[in-house]
């Protein structure tokens, strides 16, 4: 019935998390059956308009279905609609039927009923065992359960091949456990069966297509565009399109959309999580703040921020609130000592977070540790110990696809490492597998090549051409996707081979003025460097000595034997 009713452009229902949120602002356990008390007060919490009372009885060989609307507050019932089926093969058609009267008899129109009302067969599944099993994974999955639905959503496809909906649940289930390969397997099948969907599901199962299989970043906008004013109650589009937007760097627009969806139903974990990103990146901190005051009274589990918060603090240079939370994930731990440069423990650290992922099966997120690790060292100097980490992070990874799970990330990090040790062979030969596989990706055409080629043309000595080649990661400067700012980056070192000092600085100045983008990044803290040698090329002793105080300062508890701090004490010295 849900599945039906969503349909409607003027319905929205209130999610399952909304419901859990309130029933824990109740005080009551997520799982609380809704007895027509329970559910009154929901209602009015979620400033909702009617309860919606469904029920199915057996009369003789047939079967009963009626559907009752209730104001919230006054309890008057608002419509009312009952079928009969004449055997259970027919309970599917006779919910489509009851749903379509009850739409009109709610005031929504006959025209817009027909032009929304895929049969619920082909909505979903003829198969009312498969739809069961469908129904219970995806209530587990709505609980954060990411291993329980799984089999539940295979046996729905054992039984029904072509049930659209259950391979897309199967794909979101991957994704929360980071198997990216698997997700993308799913998600491409979903989209195979979209006819077998609903208008609405059509939107979703194209929209997440374009996002984590093919990567075309303009068609997922798109999509989610026509979404949005086809199904203007939806917060799904919204969603999206605030992560999407955060892709390009766009954040302004990335808040707009996250901000939407918030309004739209604040009880989901990501619009949260996406809007606190984008204040940040934006330098609106006190926003930033606020966002998470509000998340303190949502019900929603604030712990699981945890890593933002140590985020916020950095920017703030909050040092007791950073204490108390840089132990919430390994890398914020491997972040902050790399940063002081004391690389030595963050090496430490890393193999104890990679051993971890690998006794848990978590094999992606090794390989994503292991290839952060490799960039950091090689980023510094250390060329053995990134070569190192570098086949560590290759031999793990999948090379996965999307911007779901570690694999891709891992292997693109390990392609970027290989060409900055002057592997351009090895190099070459990754990106040439990615460019195979995912043609028409955003973000590997648009970012990652760009990177690769203008590396190899620095190896080879040329510095125009390494610039040129940086020229379509314009439109992804400012992106979130790692490592951030790296074309600026990487085209003040160009320039700076091209003994072309100011624009040189003012790349490398760039970084500098996106705290909330590179935060504590092993490119936040060579930037400075990068700039006083920038200065030093043009003559400008004050501001390059300025720049190399700030860099030594940062580092001035490091470990001695650093490479590039060695070089920079040297520099510093003349």
């Amino acid at each position: 019935m849900a599945v039906q009713l969503e349909q409607s452009p003027f319905l929205s229902l209130v999610s399952e998390e909304r419901i859990q949120q309130a029933l824990r602002l109740m005080g009551k356990p997520a799982d609380t059956r809704l007895t027509p008390e329970v559910a009154r007060e929901i209602c009015e919490r979620t400033a909702s308009t009617a309860i919606l009372d469904g029920s199915i009885a057996s009369l003789g060989s047939q079967y009963v279905l009626g559907l009752r609307a209730k104001d919230c507050r006054t309890g008057k019932v608002l419509a009312e609609e009952q079928v009969q089926a004449a055997r259970k093969e027919d309970v599917l058609n006779a919910l489509g039927q009851v749903a379509s009267k009850f739409r009109t008899r709610v005031g929504e129109s006959l025209t817009t009923v027909e032009k929304n009302s895929t049969p619920l067969a082909e909505a979903t599944t003829p198969s009312l065992e498969a739809l069961k099993a469908f129904s219970v994974g995806l209530n587990q999955l709505s609980k954060g359960d990411s291993d329980s639905p799984i089999p539940l959503f295979q046996h729905a496809l054992e039984l029904d091949p072509e049930f659209a909906s259950a391979y897309a649940a199967l794909g979101r289930a991957h994704q929360l456990r980071g198997e990216a390969l698997l997700a993308e397997e799913a998600i491409r099948k979903a989209y195979s069966l979209r006819n077998r969907a609903s208008e609405r599901e059509k939107f979703d199962l194209t929209a997440v297509y374009y996002q984590f299989a093919t990567g075309q970043i303009d068609r997922a906008i798109q999509t989610c565009q026509l979404w949005k004013q086809t199904y203007p109650r939806d917060f799904v589009p919204h969603r999206i399109l605030g992560y999407e937007y955060a892709t390009l760097g766009r954040w302004e627009e990335s808040a707009q959309e996250f901000g939407e969806a918030n309004r739209l139903d604040s009880s989901q974990f990501l619009p949260y999580f996406g809007l606190l990103q984008d204040y940040m990146a934006l330098n609106r901190l006190a926003d930033a703040h606020a966002v998470y005051q509000q998340l303190g009274t949502s019900g929603l589990s604030v712990g699981s921020f945890d890593g933002l918060q140590y985020r916020l603090a950095f920017l703030e240079g909050d040092t007791a609130i950073m204490a108390k939370t840089v132990d919430f994930e390994p890398e914020l731990k491997i972040a902050a000592e790399a940063y002081v440069g004391h690389l030595s423990k963050a090496r430490d650290l890393s193999r104890a977070a990679a051993d971890a992922a690998i006794r848990a099966g978590a094999i992606e997120d090794a390989a994503y540790i292991a290839a952060n690790a490799a960039l950091r060292e090689v980023l510094t100097g250390n060329s053995t110990a990134a070569r190192k980490n570098v086949n560590a992070a290759l031999s793990k990874s999948l090379g996965g696809s999307g911007h779901v799970g570690n694999g891709r990330s891992a292997s693109w990090t390990g392609a970027l490492v290989l060409a900055l040790l002057g592997d351009s062979a090895r190099a070459k030969k990754l990106a040439n597998s990615f460019t195979s596989r995912y043609p028409v990706d955003t973000v590997i055409n648009s970012l990652w090549l760009p990177e690769i080629r203008s590396v190899i043309k620095l190896s080879d000595g040329k510095a125009a051409q390494a610039v040129d080649e940086l020229a379509p990661a314009a439109e992804l400067e400012l992106s979130w996707v790692e490592p951030q700012l790296m074309p600026a980056y990487l085209r003040g070192q160009a320039y700076l081979m091209a003994h072309r000092g100011p624009e040189a600085a003012k790349e490398f100045q760039n970084i500098l003025n996106h705290h909330g983008i590179v935060f504590d990044s092993t490119i936040a803290v060579l930037a400075h460097l990068q700039l006083g040698r920038a200065y030093a090329s043009q003559g400008d002793t004050a501001k390059a000595k300025a720049a190399y105080q700030d860099f030594l300062t940062l580092w001035k508890d490091a470990d001695p034997d650093i490479p590039i701090l060695k070089q920079a004490t040297a520099e510093f010295a003349k």
